[in-house]
């Protein structure tokens, strides 16, 4: 899912005043003027023009309504749904009685006719206001119904979203504990320096869900984290950066990044009695943010000994979609040895998001 604006959030209408709303409104009403036309009988002649017509008419109402949604978009931002519904509606039938009377004065009425046919008039007005008045009420549910199952869906997305956010894992909030206690007595500072790093992770996982910040924000939430496991690790832990051509102000979620440099090290160096080296690359190409993640893990198969790394990368590829949409990916491999995670972002920042 991509990142919206306050009305594209809060209202059931799209964006009438975006192109691709605009393709795809004169889409559908070229394929409702198909329709109309294979539905007459099969005996009438000139199909043709009568699907040149059927075009030409519907296609008239529907950029009508679109350039008055369009240019209404922010007074009905304001109302309720249900108002909203009620104002689109009547807007509806108000634009296709209009462009009815008008096209039946300037197309179908005969100039050499002093009075023209009332029945012919009566049943053309209620041909076409019917019409609109069926495919506009299906419309707007169908935008109604799809709001709010995306509604749902975000929601749902968000509560995984926080529920991630907001946990910090019981076994390194352990491990961290049992390092700042060690360090108490031989190294005070350090110890002050880990209650610190502690404090800036604790802090970043009561930010809002909603919220984005710098990259540069999360390497250094990283290196926090590092250096807490680096007391309890040694030279177990090593760590290879080159993420120098990454932009500094590219936009992310809080905690994006270090649960997966976590899940390095608890599914990877800490298991080996050697330890190893974290391998974290980044390059920065056709405005997305391709960020590598590598270490080396046990023979025994990473995912049958601990399911809780799946689990935990899966979380994230779905934070990454509710706010990044498809354009976030997110890949995992585990071959010769090594176990890594390859990372697309979209290029965000604080002048193209409306936050």
């Amino acid at each position: 899912m991509t990142i919206l604006n306050e009305h594209d959030k809060t209202s059931f209408l799209p964006n009438f005043c975006s192109a691709d709303a605009l393709f795809v409104v004169v889409l559908s009403s070229e394929l409702l003027a198909i329709i109309l036309t294979l539905a007459l009988p099969l005996y009438t002649e000139g199909l043709l023009f009568n699907l040149a017509m059927n075009s030409l008419f519907i296609q008239w109402i529907a950029l009508t309504c679109v350039g008055l949604l369009c240019l209404l978009r922010q007074y009905i931002a304001t109302l309720s749904e249900k108002k909203a519904a009620v104002v689109s509606y009547l807007l509806i039938l108000l634009v296709s009685f209009i462009i009815t009377e008008l096209a039946w004065w300037s197309l179908y009425v005969d100039p050499d006719r002093i009075i023209p046919d009332q029945r012919l008039h009566r049943l053309f007005l209620l041909r076409s206001f019917g019409i609109s008045a069926i495919v506009g009420a299906i419309v707007l549910r169908y935008l109604y119904v799809q709001h709010q199952w995306r509604k749902n869906i975000e929601a749902a997305a968000m509560s995984r979203y926080q529920a991630l956010q907001s946990r910090i894992r019981p076994h390194f909030l352990f491990n961290c504990m049992n390092t700042i206690a060690s360090l108490t007595r031989k190294a005070p500072a350090l110890a002050e320096e880990a209650i610190e790093d502690l404090a800036d992770l604790l802090r970043a996982s009561l930010m809002e869900p909603a919220e984005l910040y710098k990259i540069a924000d999360e390497w250094k939430l990283c290196e926090h984290y590092l250096r807490i496991e680096k007391h309890r690790l040694g030279d177990r832990l090593q760590v290879k950066w080159n993420i120098e051509s990454l932009p500094d102000d590219a936009l992310i979620p809080p905690l994006s990044l270090q649960p997966l440099l976590e899940n390095t090290i608890y599914h990877g160096i800490e298991r080996l009695t050697e330890g190893g080296t974290i391998n974290i690359s980044g390059e920065f190409k056709d405005n997305k943010l391709h960020l590598v993640f590598s270490n080396p893990v046990p023979a025994v198969d990473i995912e049958d000994t601990h399911k809780g790394n799946k689990y935990a990368q899966e979380n994230i590829r779905q934070r990454l979609i509710t706010v990044f949409g498809a354009d976030s990916n997110l890949q995992l491999e585990n071959k010769d040895g090594r176990y890594t995670v390859k990372l697309t972002l979209p290029y965000k920042r604080h002048e193209n998001i409306d936050r």
